[in-house]
This record gives C-alpha cells, sequence and structure tokens, in this order.
C-alpha cells in the first residue's frame, strides 16, 4: 500500500551507506507532494485515504480523511474538487474521481454509524465559535478533538449556515447534512440555536471563554437599484433560497429571470424550475468565460432548461416587460453600455448579485480593524487586532467556497490551540510537488473514469430529489485504484526487480523498502524504472 504523509519531510534516507563500491550518485527514496493533496482547501491527505479505499480498508480511509475535513459525505456532492483540476492522471486519460471516492466514504460513514474518537485529554480550555456555517463547525470539531470544551451560538434555527439555507437539497440532501453535524454534537460540542451576538465581549466575559472565534459567513445579499413600475415581485437569491431551504414554496410565476452569474445564480434559477417556472433566464453583465459561477453548475442549469443571457444589464422592470441593455467588451475585457436595448418577459426578478458578511457587531470590538469591502483583517495566525479573537470563513479576504470555509477552520483551531497552549505552532516545510512529466507512464494503462449516475434532466425538475448519485463500492475501489500515487511509493516492487545488485531490501508491507549501499553500484536502474518517482539519484556524499 502506498503512503503519502505531507505533514513533515521524513528521513529521505532508508538505509546507511557504510563502505561500498565507488559511485558518483546513489538513489534515495523520496515523498514528494502530490498535487491533488496541494490543491485542496482543506488540506486533505487525499492519496493517502485513496490507497486506503483502493485495498478495502474503508474505516480507515474514513479516518484518515476526517483527521482534516470533518464532511466527508458533503465535500463529495458540493465541493468544487480543485483536486482533480490538478489531479496529473488529467494528463493521460481523466482525471480521478476524488469527490465521488469521498462521497463514497462519507455515505459509507453515516451508513454504519462510525464516530469520531474522543479526546483522550481536555485542557478545561473554553471556546466559543459564533456562526454554524463551514468554517464555525470545522473550528468546533478541531478543537473539540484537541480537548477544549466549545459552543457554537448561531442565529439560525438549524446549524449548517449556507449549506442548510443555501444549497438546494438537490445537490445536499439536508439527512446528510444533518448526520455529519449531529456526529460533531456526538463529540461533545454544544450549539446555541435561535442567538444572534450583539455584544461580543459581553457574551465572551460572562460566558468565561478563552477565545473566540468568528465565522458568520456571507448571509446578506447585494442590492441593486430597479426601477419597476406594477411589475412582478424582486427578491434577493439569498432570501428566496433559505424560504425554499426552510419549506416555503413561493409562486415565481411561468416566467423568472435571475440577474447574476454565480453559483448562488445558479442554483436559484434551478430553483425557480423546480418551484413551477416554466422559463427560467440568467442575465449577466459579462460573457460566459467571466461569469464567477463554475462552468459544471452552468451546464447543469442549462439541461434543466435555464436560458443564458450573456452581456445583458437590467435597466427596468416595468409590468411583465424586463428591459435589458446590450452590453461590449471593451479592450481591457470590461463591459461597457451600448445603449440598444431589449425586452424579456419575466414575472418575477431574483436578484443574485453576491453577498456580505454582517460584521456590525464587530464594530465596536476594541482592536478589530474592517476592510472597505466589511471582511476583517487578520494577522497570518487568523487573530483580529484583539487578542484571542480569530476569525475566518467568509469574513475574511478569500474564495467563498464551503471547502475553504473548513479550510479555516481546521487551521484557526490549530492557531487557537497554540495560542491557549502559549506554543509555537509548528509549520513544517512542504514537500516539492510531483509533476506529471516526473512519472513513467509506462506502468499505468489508460482506464476511463467511472461515472455517477444522475437523473434525467425531465425528472429532476420535478421535485428537489437529488440529481446525482454516488458510487457502488465495486466502483469506489476501481476508481481509487486510478490513482498514480504521484511521488510517493506504492511498493509495486519495480525497484526491487530492476535492481541487478540486489541492493533493494523489502521491508514489509506499508514499510516499504532501504537501499543496502553496501551492495549499489548506482546504476540508475531503480530510479529509470519507478513509475511514481519516488527514488531520487543525489551526488555522493564527499
Amino acid at each position: 500500500m502506498r503512503r503519502a504523509d505531507i505533514t513533515a519531510l521524513p528521513d529521505l534516507v532508508h538505509g546507511q551507506s557504510r563502505s561500498g563500491p565507488v559511485r558518483s550518485e546513489r538513489p534515495l527514496y523520496v515523498d514528494l507532494l502530490p498535487p491533488c493533496n496541494a490543491a485542496c482547501p482543506a488540506g486533505e491527505n487525499i492519496q493517502a485515504w485513496l490507497a486506503l479505499t483502493q485495498v478495502g480498508r474503508h474505516e480507515e480511509a474514513w479516518r484518515q480523511l476526517v483527521s482534516d475535513n470533518p464532511f466527508a459525505a458533503i465535500h463529495g456532492r458540493v465541493c468544487y474538487h480543485p483536486c482533480e483540476g490538478s489531479c496529473n492522471r488529467a494528463h493521460l486519460d481523466s482525471a480521478v474521481s476524488i469527490h465521488a471516492v469521498e462521497r463514497f466514504l462519507g455515505d459509507l460513514a453515516l451508513e454504519r454509524g462510525w464516530r469520531y474518537e474522543a479526546p483522550s485529554v481536555r485542557t478545561g480550555k473554553r471556546v466559543l465559535v459564533i456562526g454554524a456555517g463551514p468554517s464555525g463547525l470545522s473550528a468546533a470539531y478541531h478543537l473539540a478533538r484537541l480537548g477544549h470544551e466549545v459552543e457554537i451560538r448561531d442565529a439560525g434555527a438549524e446549524p449548517g449556515g449556507m449549506m442548510r439555507y443555501g444549497i438546494p437539497a438537490y445537490r445536499l440532501p439536508r439527512e446528510v447534512l444533518g448526520g455529519e453535524i449531529e456526529r460533531i454534537e456526538a463529540l461533545g460540542v454544544r450549539f446555541t440555536p435561535n442567538h444572534r451576538v450583539v455584544d461580543l465581549e459581553t457574551e465572551r466575559n460572562e460566558g468565561h471563554f478563552d477565545a473566540v472565534f468568528v465565522a458568520v459567513g456571507a448571509h446578506l445579499s447585494k442590492r441593486v437599484s430597479i426601477p419597476a413600475m406594477d411589475a412582478g415581485p424582486i427578491v434577493d437569491a439569498v432570501s428566496f433560497l433559505r424560504g425554499v431551504a426552510s419549506g416555503e414554496r413561493p409562486s415565481v410565476g411561468r416566467r423568472v429571470a435571475v440577474y447574476g452569474g454565480g453559483n448562488t445564480a445558479m442554483d436559484a434559477a434551478r430553483t425557480a424550475r423546480r418551484l413551477g417556472a416554466e422559463e427560467a433566464l440568467i442575465v449577466y453583465r459579462r460573457t460566459r468565460g467571466q461569469m464567477p459561477a463554475h462552468e459544471e453548475e452552468a451546464q447543469d442549469a442549462e439541461r434543466e432548461g435555464v436560458r443564458m443571457n450573456w452581456l445583458r444589464t437590467i435597466k427596468a422592470f416595468e409590468g411583465e416587460q424586463l428591459v435589458v441593455e446590450v452590453m461590449e467588451l471593451d479592450e481591457s475585457g470590461f463591459p461597457q453600455p451600448t445603449g440598444r436595448l431589449e425586452t424579456l418577459e419575466a414575472d418575477t426578478v431574483i436578484l443574485a448579485l453576491g453577498q456580505e458578511t454582517d460584521t456590525d457587531f464587530l464594530r465596536m470590538v476594541p482592536g478589530v480593524e474592517l476592510a472597505d469591502d466589511g471582511t476583517v483583517r487578520v494577522s497570518a495566525s487568523l487573530m483580529t487586532g484583539c487578542t484571542g479573537l480569530f476569525a475566518g470563513g467568509d469574513m475574511v479576504p478569500a474564495e467563498r467556497t464551503v471547502t475553504v470555509g473548513v479550510g479555516h477552520g481546521k487551521r484557526a483551531a490549530r492557531e487557537i490551540d497554540a495560542w491557549l497552549r502559549v506554543t509555537e505552532l509548528e509549520r513544517p516545510p512542504k514537500h516539492p510537488q510531483a509533476g506529471f512529466e516526473q512519472l513513467n507512464l509506462w506502468y499505468f494503462g489508460d482506464v476511463s473514469r467511472r461515472q455517477q449516475p444522475e437523473l434525467e434532466p425531465a425528472d429532476r425538475v420535478a421535485d428537489f430529489e437529488e440529481v446525482v448519485g454516488g458510487l457502488t463500492a465495486e466502483q469506489a475501489t476501481f476508481e481509487a485504484g486510478r490513482c498514480l500515487s504521484c511521488g510517493n511509493c506504492c511498493e509495486c516492487d519495480g525497484c526491487l526487480g530492476a535492481c541487478p545488485e540486489d541492493a533493494v531490501i523489502k521491508l514489509g508491507p506499508g514499510n516499504r523498502y532501504r537501499f543496502d549501499y553496501d551492495r549499489c553500484t548506482g546504476c540508475r536502474a531503480c530510479f529509470e524504472q519507478c513509475p511514481v518517482h519516488a527514488i531520487e539519484m543525489v551526488s555522493e556524499p564527499a
């Protein structure tokens, strides 16, 4: 089984040279950083849990995964998997379906009732987390596993933040979300819902909290003034999606226009179709290539009948007529008005122009600085200018995704833990990345990617049933086996068989090999055949 531990640089030499043949180079076993691991905003050791999945050790694989990210079943559904965009296998045939294997492990954990291990030692320290979205939940989880007492206070009736109120059920079923959160509660994290924090300092002092992590997310919709006369309703996308997630079924009419080009706009249009809209269209002032929405979100929307109107901006909403202006890109790629108007038909307009954070409750906290866009200024440790007050997720400048938020939560937990223990957080250097050009592809054949089942477009818009299905155990094992183990030994025995001097010694399953430098002549046979570039040739010590 291959292993990939990116947390610290290992001892690269698995054997000590005493005296032996004269050579200018000698081989070393190395561990490089897989590009999938490097690209993961949650910092998962993807290669390691894929290796465990490949050999059927599913619970071990899940525990390896959740050591970094508590939401395997959630991320396997909603993460935009930048790991796959960096996967070296994509240069060979197609990227490993990492998100599908992650979902398989997460669903299996829920099915079998796997639980997190309780911390062996309690620190006696109390931490307040404000916000029960992905970042706050992640921080609470990691802090609890580090032995701290954690309470989450959130303004919502149920935890989850935008995972519950912003991501529709056809992408993230509520029983999956609830199961992942319940496991965190079982770890000992206390939840206080329907609690909006107004006076942070008072709550911190009265609760005797030693540290605070603020992660309230971005729940306020940006507004724009649209002249409207005897027109249908104009609603913001966040409120619209929140209402639907809470069980409301608003009447949107036959034709719905969504103003915006982000992922929230796509979700709003797809939700409108499920509420009975015969036509749903996107109006966006830039081009498709400039839209902030992920391409797969736009493609899914189009499959469900959503029409796209690029380079258009809304000027007025009059009766059932939506007046839009045609835009053109200037030399710098910025859209400019042309004065040419068009008329579209719409019964409802949904504004999806982005979200902002509600940071008013922080403005009176001494030392806290806010940027012009409302985000909070933090140090490299995610601490604000107020001692012991940390912030992360959508509240700080970063890409606003679930996975980035979860990564912030893990990072904040480690920073808070180090601060509470009055120690410096160790940040070991990362290995060099393993590039595609370093691999020996003779070892790998072209193997097609396992595809997840999906509902037919006509069936999708009938209700909020989950659109994409999961892999079977057999498919997940197969897909995990497509991993190229970039830069880390996969124990293929190639070096053992290639060495003409019997200088490679096998140490047993999971322990890899070592070199006997008394026998090694530096012939490079092991290096030249290694499929994953787990061996490098270095100059012989003087």
